[in-house]
């Protein structure tokens, strides 16, 4: 599918958005579907669209139909034996999820034991090519009403464009994302954002670093978000133990399902850790998990689930997400919510494979 706009970050520049439908059918006739959230190219994480695919095909699929199962969170434990690869898992487990949300007749939100009947969400905005651009992009969110604005940042492209849209919109809710840009050497730097009142600065240091992230954060009065980081519950544990952050970026993909999010939800509630619920610009099926995940109670700052026309001429489901005063009311029906337009579906797809008792159609 293509963006609707090219998306920058610190890593590159990209339109275009390959990723895998996973539907799961129970002899009843239920299904329930996912959605993989690698990118085609290494930059977020070592998974891609093609590491995806052969990890679900060789491993993952056969592991899920070889015996029953009675609850989604058996899957994540089946899975342990295979090191990592945690969005190809969560997509699998993400359609398990909806299946089974299916079976209760319960919306997934409920089947989660989220409480929220809506949620509060935010905008992320990609790199600009010049300041003005940015600020008419920004006043254009903010005049939608979304509850946060989130603008990447990177070395040369930081301290003046955040000052610059901070005294333009004094009092808009801020953020500065850094994708892993800096270094322990920026400190100088890092800590001129601390007069700009941010409510975070996201993931500023390396992508698999905690140790350094705790010194940054006993210099900086602005909270620090990790996200990359975190692919666990034991990974989230350390990182508050260490003192490395205040703020946890949950996104589903990234710590291998929705089953681990909950674990880590309930940690960061017992331990006074604020959540947030992160995108990977999914198109609509991925973007109705997020939505359910926001609603557990310790989701207590606006996420980056923006409305499906954000980011596509047409989503894969209907109705599409809409957003409404920076507002996302919470479907009622089973499962997901949403259905899928399977026309839609079908005017993008570009493969398919079916697999039966462990045999590929």
């Amino acid at each position: 599918m293509r963006l609707n706009d090219p998306f920058t970050t610190s890593f590159g520049t990209f339109q275009d958005k390959e990723f895998f439908v996973i539907e799961v059918e129970d002899d009843s006739g239920f299904t329930g579907f996912g959605e993989t959230v690698a990118f085609s190219s290494p930059w977020y994480s070592e998974e891609t669209v093609e590491t995806n695919q052969h990890m679900m095909e060789r491993f993952l699929i056969p592991l899920l139909l070889d015996t029953p199962f009675q609850h989604p969170d058996e899957i994540s434990k089946r899975f342990e034996p295979i090191r990592r690869n945690h969005m190809a898992k969560s997509a699998i487990e993400g359609a398990v999820w909806d299946l089974y949300a299916k079976r209760m007749n319960l919306p997934l939100s409920k089947a989660l034991r989220g409480t929220k009947e809506q949620i509060d969400v935010g905008i992320s905005i990609g790199i600009q090519p010049t300041v003005k651009e940015l600020l008419h992009v920004v006043e254009r969110y903010v005049t939608e009403g979304y509850k946060r604005i989130k603008l990447k940042i990177k070395p040369g492209y930081d301290y003046s464009m955040v000052k610059e849209v901070r005294r333009i919109f004094p009092e808009v809710p801020l953020m500065a994302d850094a994708n892993s840009a800096y270094t322990l050497n920026d400190i100088k730097l890092l800590k001129r954002l601390d007069d700009l009142n941010l409510m975070m600065i996201e993931q500023p240091l390396a992508h698999d670093d905690i140790v350094d992230h705790a010194k940054l954060q006993s210099q900086l009065t602005t909270p620090i978000c990790l996200d990359e980081s975190i692919h666990s519950l034991e990974d989230a544990r350390k990182a508050v133990e260490l003192g490395s952050c205040k703020i946890i970026n949950i996104k589903i993909g990234r710590v291998g399902g929705l089953s681990e999010s909950k674990k880590i939800h309930d940690y960061c509630a017992s331990q006074g850790i604020s959540l947030w619920c992160g995108g990977m610009l999914e198109a609509g099926i991925g973007r109705a998990h997020n939505i359910a995940i926001a609603t557990l109670s310790n989701f207590d700052l606006p996420g980056d689930t923006a409305a499906s026309s954000r980011y596509w001429v047409q989503d894969i489901i209907e109705p599409e997400v809409t957003v409404k005063n920076g507002v996302i009311q919470i479907p009622k029906k089973p499962g997901i919510g949403y259905e899928v337009n399977r026309r839609a579906l079908e005017s993008f797809r570009i493969d398919k494979q079916v697999f039966t008792s462990s045999k590929v159609v």
